[in-house]
């Protein structure tokens, strides 16, 4: 039955630069995103534990880059589609936070309303991924699928599959680490198809890098991994 493993990209310079980073905003990867990817691809390499039969990228240059690199794991072609992009920002995109206050004034993370004129609520946003989930599925039956995105992208995977928590705003924050796996899949229950959450947040090759980091210092070897202040 059908799976779906949902990831998000490394650690991007809009995660640590105070820069709104839309599509036009977006810097791609910091070295510490593209070690958090390469730890990932190395993971899957040895692991073996998805293979895919659809391999889908959002067309944000942080999910781009995250996803070539971790290609070599699969046997599948990468294939881009803007549907997984993060949320819209709007007119906003590539603004510093300062430029942005100056503009519109500071923005109160009320996400019924948009960042800035042209950008999307969340409501709208989760209509948007929701729609593109079951296109993607529905268009794939039985298939394991990947899709390496976003961070509210996978926030809202969880109002997709479990419609009622759906909400104009979710009234929690979820973390979701870079290079993170989710996971779910299909099985059978009572006579009906159902869907699970199999894993949620998996960055086990994160933790993985720091303890070889930890090893290498106590042996005084060098391994290159994440440093700890930031995973």
């Amino acid at each position: 039955m059908a799976k779906l493993y949902l990831i998000r990209h490394g650690q991007a310079v809009v995660n640590v630069e105070p820069i709104i980073g839309g599509i036009k905003g977006d810097r791609g990867l910091t070295d510490l995103g593209v070690q958090q990817a390469e730890h990932l691809r190395d993971r899957l390499i040895a692991t073996r534990e998805i293979v895919p039969d659809l391999f889908i990228c959002s067309t944000m240059p942080r999910a781009m880059q995250t996803a070539e690199i971790i290609g070599p794991a699969f046997a599948q072609p990468l294939l881009y589609d803007e549907t997984f992009c993060e949320f819209n920002v709007g007119e906003a995109d590539g603004l510093s936070w300062k430029e942005y206050n100056q503009r519109y004034g500071k923005f109160d993370f009320d996400l019924r309303k948009p960042l800035s004129p042209g950008g999307e609520t969340w409501q709208s946003f989760c209509l948007r991924t929701h729609t593109n989930f079951e296109r993607v599925l529905n268009a794939n039956p039985d298939a394991t699928i990947v899709i390496v995105c976003h961070g509210w992208v996978i926030e809202s995977s969880l109002s997709y599959f479990w419609p009622h928590t759906r909400s104009e705003q979710p009234n929690v924050d979820l973390e979701v680490t870079n290079t993170s796996l989710t996971h779910w899949y299909q099985h059978q229950r009572g006579g009906q198809v159902r869907w699970f959450l199999g894993g949620y947040n998996d960055a086990v090759h994160l933790h993985a890098a720091v303890r070889w980091q930890l090893e290498g210092d106590l042996e005084g070897e060098d391994h290159p991994a994440a440093p700890l202040g930031e995973l």
